[in-house]
Parts: C-alpha cells; sequence; structure tokens
C-alpha cells in the first residue's frame, strides 16, 4: 500500500474480488499551542482553520475570554506550531503539569477539561424554542453539506446554525476540535449566541456538554446519542438535548420546553 498524488493506493474487496483503487483518508496532523513562549498543548487536528481552533480552545479553557487577549496568533502548520501571545501574563498554574496531549479520542483528555471547567461553564438562560421539523431540516441540512466525511467517513462534522438555516460549519477528526473550531469563529465574528443552535454529529460526552455550554448556546441537535453524565450536566446547566437524529426520528433528553409543536 503506498500514498499516490491522488490518493491513497488500497485494494477493495466485493465479495471474493479484489479491486485496486484510490481512496481519499482524512488527514490528522498535531499542532502544539506555544504560549507566550511556553509549550501549553499539543492538539491532534484536521489542517483547516486553524485559527478558529487555537481561539476556540484557548478560551474553552479559560485562557482568554475575547480575542482582544490575544495580541498575536501565528500558525506554522509546516512546522506543526501555533505561536500565541497575550496582553497579559499567564498564571503560572497552567503550567505546573506536564506537557498535556489532547488526542482524537476525547477519553484520555478527561483530566484536561475539568481543570478548567468550573470556572468557564455558563448556566444558559436562552429562551430559544425550535420545532422537530426545524431539528430534522438543520441535521440533514449539515450532512449534505458534509463533502468531507462523504469522502473520509470519519470526520466530525459542527455547525452553528439559527432555526432558518445553517451559518457554517467546521469538520476535524476530533469531535472536541470540531467545537472548538465553532467557538473561535463566534469569537472572531462576534456572533451573538443567544438564538443559535449547534448541529453535530458526534457522540454527545460530557466534554462536548461542556463545551456547548462555555460557548453559550442552549439547543444541542446530535446524529448521536449522549452519556448519563452529559445528560446530569445539560441538566444542571440548562441546555436542551436532543440526539439520535435520523430521519423524522428524535430523542429529547433534557429540557424538552425548547422542543415546541409547530
Amino acid at each position: 500500500m503506498r500514498i499516490t498524488h491522488d490518493g491513497w493506493e488500497i485494494i477493495r474487496y466485493e465479495e471474493n474480488i479484489s479491486i485496486h483503487k484510490k481512496d481519499t483518508l482524512a488527514v490528522e496532523s498535531p499542532l502544539t499551542i506555544q504560549l507566550n513562549g511556553n509549550e501549553f498543548a499539543t492538539l491532534v487536528c484536521s489542517p483547516s482553520h486553524l485559527e478558529d481552533l487555537v481561539c476556540g480552545f484557548l478560551a474553552s479553557e479559560g485562557i482568554i475570554y475575547t480575542l482582544d487577549d490575544i495580541q498575536e496568533l501565528s500558525v506554522d502548520m509546516e512546522r506543526g506550531f501555533a505561536h500565541v501571545t497575550l496582553n497579559r501574563v499567564i498564571d503560572p498554574s497552567h503550567f505546573d503539569h506536564s506537557k498535556r496531549f489532547i488526542g482524537s479520542c476525547c477519553g484520555k483528555s478527561r483530566q484536561f477539561y475539568f481543570k478548567s471547567d468550573i470556572r468557564t461553564a455558563k448556566t444558559i438562560k436562552h429562551l430559544l424554542t425550535i420545532t422537530p421539523s426545524t431539528c430534522y431540516k438543520l441535521m440533514n441540512r449539515m450532512q449534505a453539506m458534509s463533502d468531507i466525511f462523504q469522502q473520509t467517513g470519519n470526520m466530525h462534522n459542527a455547525a452553528l446554525c439559527t432555526v432558518d438555516k445553517v451559518l457554517f460549519m467546521r469538520h476535524d477528526i476530533g469531535r472536541h476540535n470540531a467545537l472548538d473550531k465553532i467557538y473561535g469563529k463566534i469569537l472572531t465574528d462576534h456572533i451573538s449566541v443567544r438564538d443559535k443552535i449547534i448541529v453535530f454529529s458526534g457522540r454527545i460526552s460530557s466534554e462536548v456538554l461542556l463545551k456547548i455550554s462555555k460557548i453559550g448556546v442552549g439547543i444541542l441537535l446530535s446524529k448521536s446519542a449522549p452519556t448519563d453524565l452529559a445528560i446530569k450536566l445539560a441538566n444542571d446547566l440548562g441546555i436542551t438535548v436532543a440526539g439520535f437524529i435520523r430521519g423524522e426520528r428524535m430523542n429529547v433528553y433534557s429540557h424538552p420546553e425548547r422542543i415546541v409543536n409547530g
């Protein structure tokens, strides 16, 4: 097996017949964030919308609150570094650990994510409502826009929406990375989230739910299922979670008052 200029060379079996063909694989790259000259974290991510990713990640971790906190940000993807200079000195406690690693699988990053959640998670009180038919429509629209998933079969997608349309979408090999890219774009463009919805392709873990809380969106729609801890957090933090959205079916797990029949 080898990579060529137009894809990865594979052998596909259909019943007992082998076929040589080209396949498209998702690109997975490490990106180390240097914060005020110190190594802060290494993310394994898809190399797109990296400025959004860095801004959203730093906001999610409570390092920044607005883009005004960043003096300079540059990404050198060839070497795998994002250099961030802040307008203030970072509390040394943020660096009182060994080098941290965030993989594309959320499970191993729990200790890292929980470290700053107590000061960054938000209780959502927005009163936006949505109809079941709109939930189905937005999920179908996001999936129709997921070109890279259709090519590779292994990308997570997240979209920021109104009740009328998909505003923009981000993708990544990591569920949390896709959401950080959404968060970064919200900060960059100064987007109000009071009337917004996030549509998501992945499993809703506690880490995912906490990121939704930090972004400040009150309705999360997913193609997949949540965990029990995620729903406990959703109930506590005022977030409506609807999952298993397939065709014209879905399960509403928390704060059902935002889902209304039209």
